[in-house]
């Protein structure tokens, strides 16, 4: 690959993965329509994605590559599960496109070096805590059953990652 090239990638990586980590996720009482929910849930899922995939490209640490296939492998899973329960609602979402425009502008932001482990584990902690959060109140405040059987199935998981993504910053 070109310097250039790795210049503008790894631009792109830290530009992105800034404005993941500040990204709010949804919050308060009223719950978003399914189709909102799942669309953002899936953007989100997918910026996890990216950046898991990044990281475990850039980082020259086991652990923190045994994460990142965790990450990728689970999150993965549960964008399936929504785009499933999309179809089987017949619900209007938005073109892959849209979607995968939005979870580059969420894609945490890391730099080289020492301390891209570290930042990393950090922007994962609070990503998950958040995506946590938003699956949480959507299934208490849904009326859906298929979404309440998505919170079943990945809040464990995500729970899962947040404690890893803990005892990796800790070692970090």
């Amino acid at each position: 690959m070109s310097r250039m090239a790795t210049q503008v990638r790894r631009f792109s990586f830290v530009t992105l993965l800034g404005l993941f980590a500040s990204s709010a996720f949804a919050s308060g009482a009223a719950a978003q329509s399914p189709a909102d929910f799942i669309n953002d849930a899936s953007a989100k899922g997918m910026a996890d994605i990216e950046a898991s995939r990044l990281a475990h490209q850039k980082s020259e640490s086991k652990e923190v590559k045994d994460y990142t296939i965790v990450v990728i492998n689970d999150r993965t899973t549960a964008n399936q599960h929504l785009a499933k329960i999309a179809k089987k609602l017949d619900l209007p979402i938005a073109p892959r496109e849209e979607i995968a425009d939005k979870a580059k502008t969420m894609i945490p932001q890391v730099k080289d070096g020492e301390t891209f482990d570290q930042a990393y584990a950090a922007s994962q902690v609070k990503a998950t805590e958040e995506a946590i959060q938003q699956i949480q109140e959507e299934a208490q405040t849904t009326d859906v059953p298929e979404i309440k059987a998505f919170a079943d199935e990945t809040l464990p998981k995500l729970q899962n990652h947040l404690e890893m993504a803990r005892a990796l910053q800790a070692s970090r």
